[in-house]
């Protein structure tokens, strides 16, 4: 059985079940839906890790990861959108969230489309 999560980023565990997301539409949704306690908390915990998480990725080819590396990635893609609303959009992020939760992803970078 492999681990959850890669060695060195089990304090990242807590988090997979919410955040560890398959696309950019489901993480912009997160984002949109959770609230500031979700989102500073898995922030948190993330952010000191982000440097490192983000170097141990980039030793292997994506053709490559195991499951345990894919939720690592999936969880540093959903960083991604919690740190704009953390560190930029603050106290603004649930009035942009508003705007942004009628805006439907119908199309991403990996060629996926969502009905």
């Amino acid at each position: 059985m492999s681990a959850v999560l890669p060695q060195g980023f089990e304090a990242l565990e807590p988090y997979v079940g919410h955040w560890a997301a398959e696309s950019i539409a489901v993480r912009a949704e997160l984002r949109g839906t959770s609230n500031i306690a979700e989102r500073t908390a898995f922030y948190d915990v993330a952010a000191p890790l982000a440097v490192s998480a983000l170097d141990y990725l980039d030793t292997r080819a994506m053709a490559h990861f195991d499951a345990s590396d894919k939720r690592l990635m999936e969880l540093m893609l959903s960083f991604a959108h919690v740190s704009i609303a953390i560190e930029i959009q603050r106290e603004d992020e649930e009035a942009h969230a508003l705007a942004r939760n009628s805006m439907r992803i119908t199309f991403e970078p990996s060629g996926r489309v969502f009905d």
